[in-house]
C-alpha cells in the first residue's frame, strides 16, 4: 500500500503555499514591516516566527499520531490501516479542490476550528509589535494553531502515520514545505501575493494534490 510519507507532507506543503500566503501572510508582513534596524535582524525573528509555528505543527502531529495509534488497536491491523489511509487519501482530495477553489468544504472545517482560535488569539496580541526573537518564537507557536484546513488535511494524514514520531515528523516535513512561501512573503509580500493570488497558480496546486489523493486511491485498491 501507498502511506503518505514525509516527502509527501513536504511538497504538499510546497504546493500549499498559494493558501499559506493567504492565511498567514499578513502577520509575517506585519512582523516584516515593522521591523526596524538592518537586514539580518528581520530574517533573524521571522525565522523564530517560524520555528514556532512548525514546532506546534509537530507537536499536533504527535498527538494525532499517537491518537491513530490507540484507535487503530481496536481493529485488526490491515483493516485499520486501509480505513486510516482511505481518510487520508479523501481529505488529499478535499484539499486539492480547496486550493484550486473548486470547493470550499474545508472552509467551514475552519470556521469549526475558529472556537479555539478565539480563545488563543488574545494571548497573541501580547507579542505584538514584535521586537525580540523570542516574541516571534512564542507568536508563531501560538499562530501554529490558527483554523487552517490546509494544516487540518494533513493532521488527517498524521492520523494514519503509526504513532507519535511517524505523525511528528510528517507534520514536521509539511511545515518546512510551507517555509520557502512565507519567508519569501517577508521578503517580497506584495509581490508574492500577487502571484500566489493568480486562479492559474491555486488550480494548478490544487490539481496536484488531487492527483496525489487519486494515487493513494489507487495504491489501496491494488494493494
Amino acid at each position: 500500500m501507498i502511506e503518505v510519507g514525509p516527502v509527501g507532507a513536504l511538497v504538499v506543503g510546497l504546493l500549499g503555499g498559494v493558501h499559506c500566503v493567504g492565511m498567514c501572510g499578513g502577520i509575517v508582513g506585519a512582523i516584516s514591516l515593522g521591523l526596524p534596524g538592518e537586514p539580518r535582524r528581520r530574517w533573524g525573528i521571522l525565522l523564530a516566527y517560524n520555528l514556532g509555528r512548525i514546532s506546534s505543527y509537530t507537536l499536533a502531529g504527535a498527538i494525532a499520531g499517537g491518537l491513530g495509534l490507540f484507535f487503530s488497536g481496536l481493529l485488526p491491523v490491515r483493516h485499520a490501516q486501509e480505513v486510516l489511509l482511505g481518510v487520508a487519501a479523501v481529505f488529499m482530495i478535499l484539499l486539492g479542490l480547496y486550493l484550486g477553489g473548486w470547493w470550499q468544504l474545508l472552509a467551514r472545517v475552519e470556521r469549526a476550528g475558529g472556537l479555539l482560535w478565539r480563545r488563543i488569539e488574545p494571548l497573541g496580541r501580547r507579542f505584538l509589535p514584535v521586537r525580540r526573537s523570542w516574541q516571534a518564537l512564542l507568536l508563531g507557536a501560538l499562530w501554529g494553531w490558527l483554523p487552517c484546513g490546509l494544516v487540518y488535511s494533513v493532521l488527517i494524514w498524521s492520523v494514519s502515520a503509526g504513532g507519535a514520531a511517524q505523525g511528528a515528523l510528517l507534520m514536521l516535513a509539511f511545515g518546512l514545505g510551507t517555509l520557502p512561501n512565507l519567508l519569501a512573503m517577508g521578503a517580497a509580500a506584495a509581490q508574492l501575493q500577487r502571484f500566489v493570488r493568480r486562479p492559474g497558480v491555486r488550480q494548478a496546486a490544487g490539481a496536484l494534490v488531487i492527483l496525489f489523493g487519486l494515487y493513494q486511491f489507487w495504491g489501496l485498491l491494488s494493494g
